[in-house]
């Protein structure tokens, strides 16, 4: 996989952590109190960028892509 420059807000960078961690949309729209449609929304903006199909996917590019740190896991 390619490693091109992925420009992601500082919203979509909570999300994608929070995501990473386990927790659900539902979840995340709590922990960031923002509505489940706006989780979603950076959700869907995600996996267009990082060209993955579903969340398990997007999670593992993140690492490939170093959108998330090592030290995670």
């Amino acid at each position: 996989m390619s490693n091109p420059k992925i420009e992601l807000s500082a919203r979509e960078l909570e999300v994608l952590n929070l995501l990473s961690l386990g927790f659900s949309s539902k979840e995340v729209a709590e922990k960031l109190f923002i509505s489940p449609n706006t989780v979603e929304y950076h959700r869907k903006q995600l996996l267009r960028k990082t060209n993955s199909r579903n969340a398990a996917e997007l999670i593992g590019n993140a690492f490939r892509m170093r959108l998330l740190p090592l030290d995670m896991v």
